[in-house]
This record gives C-alpha cells, sequence and structure tokens, in this order.
C-alpha cells in the first residue's frame, strides 16, 4: 500500500513535491480491497515547510517530531501494515499557516481542490466508498468538498473538533452530497479555548452563529464529546474504549488520546458495528455548557494506566 499525497494549490490539486498532475497518481493507486480514506490536517501546517509539512507528521506512516510527537493518522486507520483489504489512503494538504482568516478563506479554495480528488477517485473507482477525516480547518476544507460533489461521493465524514460554523456545517449537510453523507462531529470542552478564538477571529455568516465544537443537529449528523465520561462510558459498552481527558485545554486530544484513531479506524473500516443510528440513540443529545471543563472545580481524572495505553 502507498499512501498518495496531494495539494492543493489554490483550488487545484497537485501531487506533493512533484506539482505535477494528480490524476496520474490516482491512477497509479493499487486496486487494493478496502475504502479510500482521505484525510485532511487543520490550523498551521504548510505541506514543503521542513518544520511544518503535515506529510512528515501527522499524514506520514512515520511522523518526524515538528516539534512534538504525533501519532500517524494512516497507520492507526488501519495502512501500511500489509493488509489484502487496506484499501488506499490520500493524505491532502492545503496552506494553513498564516492568520486565522486568511486560512480560513484558503480552506475554502482548497475545498474545492479536494472535491476535485474525490470525483476522480470516484470515476476511477465508482463501487468504493470514500470516507474523510478532518481535525480543526480541516473541516472547512471538507464542507465545502461537499457543495462541489454529487450525492453518494462521500460515505463518512469524521470532523475532529472542527474549525467551523454550525450554520457553514447545516448548508453542507443539505447539498446533494451533504444529505448522503454521515457526519461524525467530534468535540471536547477541552477545545472551548480553541472554539472562543475561532469564534473571535473570524467572520461568522451569521449574527449568533457558534462553532461545531457547541453541537449539531442533523437528521445524518451525530455529535462525540469525548471529554464527556457518559460518552465515553456507552461508547465503552458498545466495545470501543477511548481514554480518559487529561488536560483542560487541547486542540489535539481528539486524536492523541489513547484509542482514539483506533475508533475512527471502526468508523471507516466496520460501519455495520458503528451504525450512525445507534450512536444518536445512545450517546448524550446535548453537549455540556461551553468553559464548563476549564471551570469545573471537580478534579479531573486521571490518566489511563500504561498498559491501556498499548494501540
Amino acid at each position: 500500500m502507498a499512501i498518495i499525497r496531494i495539494n492543493a494549490v489554490g483550488d487545484s490539486p497537485v501531487l506533493h513535491a512533484r506539482h505535477s498532475d494528480f490524476e496520474t497518481g490516482i491512477r497509479a493507486m493499487p486496486p487494493q480491497a478496502g475504502p479510500t480514506v482521505v484525510m485532511v490536517h487543520g490550523y498551521k501546517y504548510q505541506p514543503g515547510n521542513p518544520d511544518h509539512c503535515p506529510h512528515r507528521h501527522i499524514l506520514s506512516l512515520d511522523p518526524q517530531h515538528l516539534p512534538w510527537r504525533a501519532p500517524s493518522w494512516p497507520r492507526q486507520l488501519g495502512f501500511g501494515l500489509g493488509r489484502r483489504d487496506e484499501g488506499r489512503a490520500v493524505a491532502f494538504g492545503w496552506d494553513a499557516r498564516a492568520s486565522l482568516g486568511q486560512a480560513q478563506s484558503r480552506a475554502v479554495q482548497a475545498g474545492r481542490a479536494l472535491a476535485r480528488v474525490v470525483r476522480r477517485i470516484r470515476q476511477v473507482d465508482p463501487e468504493r466508498d470514500i470516507h474523510i477525516l478532518c481535525h480543526s480547518l480541516g473541516s472547512e476544507v471538507a464542507l465545502e468538498a461537499l457543495h462541489h460533489l454529487p450525492a453518494g461521493a462521500v460515505q463518512r465524514l469524521i470532523s475532529l473538533t472542527g474549525a467551523s460554523y454550525q450554520s457553514r456545517a447545516y448548508q453542507a449537510l443539505l447539498t446533494p452530497a451533504g444529505r448522503a453523507a454521515e457526519f461524525f462531529n467530534v468535540t471536547s470542552r477541552e477545545n472551548d479555548a480553541f472554539d472562543f478564538m475561532f469564534e473571535t477571529l473570524t467572520r461568522s455568516p451569521g449574527v449568533g452563529d457558534r462553532a461545531i465544537g457547541q453541537g449539531l443537529v442533523a437528521p445524518n449528523a451525530v455529535t462525540l464529546q469525548l471529554d464527556c465520561l457518559d460518552t465515553l462510558d456507552r461508547l465503552s459498552q458498545m466495545g470501543h474504549s477511548i481514554g480518559l481527558p487529561e488536560r483542560r485545554i487541547c486542540h489535539w486530544s481528539a486524536y492523541t488520546r489513547p484509542g482514539a484513531l483506533r475508533y475512527y479506524q471502526r468508523l471507516i473500516r466496520q460501519p455495520e458495528r458503528t451504525p450512525l443510528h445507534l450512536m444518536q440513540q445512545l450517546l448524550p443529545a446535548v453537549p455540556a455548557r461551553r468553559w464548563s471543563r476549564l471551570l469545573s472545580l471537580r478534579p479531573l481524572p486521571g490518566p489511563m494506566p500504561i498498559w491501556q495505553r498499548i494501540q
């Protein structure tokens, strides 16, 4: 299995480090069984920048420390293990190293590039499921792509502490592609400070609009608050063990928490074990209030024992 690395240059997709036709890479992808998984990074990454390149960090099978240690998204999602049913991995990069407002605008352009990639993959292999995993402002990229895709182009979209407004998400889920997709809105009160900065430093589509970290209610969406002990307990009862929250403030816990990426792998590779309607029924419908974690006077749960951290 090889990861195809594609970057957005404006609204055009190109192969990473080559700036050549992205379709060449798509046509060269091996015909392995399994889904296609598109991974989209968030804020402050910049493809090709040796200190901030996502293809050397979270989107790599063997991440370098840039400067902090991070898990490999593709490896934790089941790629690079030598299995015949791994499917195809697409690492999608875009220039998110700018002010928050500038990066938000670039995310919209990158979303159009992502739509071209997904559309071409669908043309080459129309029967294969396509899922998108995105973090932070990468959610803006993925939501924009839905506006430019036909129904059925994407099966599941997993947003990790997404930096997007609720109205923006609702509009995307009303498109033909959005109506046919399932949206998993992974949130945490650990991310409240970042949601607040996003709402403060970017222009909201409307008065009173909030970040999707405050929840999202739609027929084909579910919100999973990963610092909610009830949520973690109910996921555990369904066979999905995720480590307890360890911090009051963290923008990255949605993929650094022990067991989190393994759970997303199951969302992607075992949808029959993770039906959306069951999640909607069993998980808390209303997330905790903003700042509730930061202002809590109760002791925070201790870290997961070391033997449970083994992936």
